[in-house]
């Protein structure tokens, strides 16, 4: 097996004496050989100063759609995709099809996780079909290895199913994952509802339908205990509510998409449907809001959002196209973006330490002897999102054919490695 000799890198690993220090990490039949100063000669040599050098990206938040969908993304897709934007482990959403809610179905999904370099972690729906109306067999799921439950896209509207599901999850201490939206205030809106809304003529989603389904399971996680998290927050006074529940001793959490803090709804002035998300893009005011969240720690996690569309439901008038951008190769990008406002190490922990906290996994090392999980990352290196660098099988982003900057360039896993080919 190739030996890969990574020099003076960066190395971002709380608790990890070599923190914030630069090393090589020399890498031998896919473990940490040796770390420090190390002269040893490597079959490869990646030269790495100014780069960050850490454990294995994790996403929190993902669709392949595979079973049923694979013209959008399959399997193999998703993982090279996720492979090139640093990824080791990925939690998918349930909302294939069929949705994710028997044992074949996690099975099918955990399949290749042995012989992968990017694993995948099944996320099983909270109710059949992922409709809201009749519980999934959680307990049975659990023991499959779904790592949490959540009905994915769609929002658990049913009061009761929320309710039970923050109850029976105790049992094992499992995590609900819920996307705030009360689907009737949103039905038919397209963006943000405010001055750009009215100004485009087009059909708002206001803040008021993320914020009142929080409000509401705040409470309902007050009365029944458990663990709650909500993924794709996008307004600041739903922020506001989290961070005020927090105080109070409530077990919630929540994440942020990549992109979202970084857009605004006057991206829509050009009706472009790669800019067509749920929940929508805000106002500048939520995207300080929600950077301020991740810098005192009330967001712990960055998710890509990663939702492929094809062209058959992107190229259509904005009213009428999907919801939905990929987004695991360009959150590298984002990062980068982020981090003239957030520490890098925060930025970092948010999708490398944190996700595996809330879903109790394994967390990597960056220390001799431990299996190589390991993500290079350069926020100096300039590259261009299009038919040669893309991955994955859809092109529905709002980065298509930009110069970007940051990337990964390197990502380590199961004694297996993707270098990017400058680096080769």
């Amino acid at each position: 097996m190739e030996s890969i000799l990574i020099k003076s890198a960066a190395i971002i690993d709380e608790g990890n004496a070599m923190h914030g220090n630069q090393a090589d990490v020399l890498i031998e039949n896919g473990r940490i050989a040796k770390l420090g100063k190390v002269q040893a000669k490597a079959d490869k040599v990646i030269e790495a100063k100014g780069m960050f050098l850490s454990i294995g990206w994790f996403d929190m938040r993902a669709s392949f759609g595979d079973p049923g969908y694979e013209h959008r993304e399959d399997l193999e897709s998703g993982i090279a995709t996720a492979a090139a934007g640093g990824f080791t482990g990925v939690a998918l959403v349930p909302n294939n099809k069929p949705v994710t809610q028997t044992k074949n179905e996690v099975s099918y999904l955990k399949s290749r996780n042995q012989h992968s370099i990017t694993e995948i972690f099944p996320i099983a729906a909270v109710s059949i079909d992922a409709r809201g109306e009749e519980l999934t067999e959680m307990i049975d799921l659990h023991h499959a290895g779904a790592v949490a439950f959540s009905d994915g896209i769609e929002p658990i509207w049913h009061t009761d199913i929320l309710l039970k599901s923050l109850q029976y999850l105790q049992k094992f201490d499992g995590l609900l994952i819920n996307k705030p939206e009360d689907i009737r205030l949103n039905l038919y809106g397209t963006m943000n509802e405010g001055i750009n809304s009215t100004m485009l003529g087009m059909k708002g989603m206001p803040k008021l339908a993320e914020e009142l389904i929080i409000q509401r399971d705040l409470e309902l996680l007050a009365y029944a205990g458990g663990r709650l998290h909500f993924t794709n927050i996008s307004s600041e006074r739903s922020l506001a509510m989290i961070r005020a529940a927090r105080k109070r001793g409530l077990n919630v959490s929540c994440d942020v998409a990549s992109c979202q803090m970084l857009f605004d709804d006057a991206a829509l002035a050009g009706f472009d449907t790669n800019f067509k998300v749920n929940p929508p893009f805000r106002e500048k005011k939520d995207n300080k809001a929600l950077i301020k969240g991740i810098q005192d720690g009330t967001i712990e996690v960055i998710v890509s959002s990663h939702i492929p569309q094809d062209e058959e439901n992107k190229k259509l008038e904005f009213d009428l196209a999907a919801f939905g951008v990929i987004g695991l190769q360009t959150v590298a990008a984002n990062l980068t973006t982020l981090s003239e406002s957030v520490e890098m190490t925060t930025l970092i922990k948010a999708i490398t330490v944190n996700p595996r906290k809330l879903l109790h996994l394994n967390i990597p090392k960056i220390e001799e002897g431990a299996e190589a999980n390991l993500t290079l990352f350069d926020p100096n290196h300039h590259w261009v999102l299009d038919n040669k660098s893309n991955r994955s099988k859809s092109k529905n982003s709002p980065y298509w054919g930009q110069k970007l900057k940051g990337r990964t360039l390197a990502t380590f896993n199961n004694g297996k490695h993707l270098i990017e080919q400058s680096l080769s």
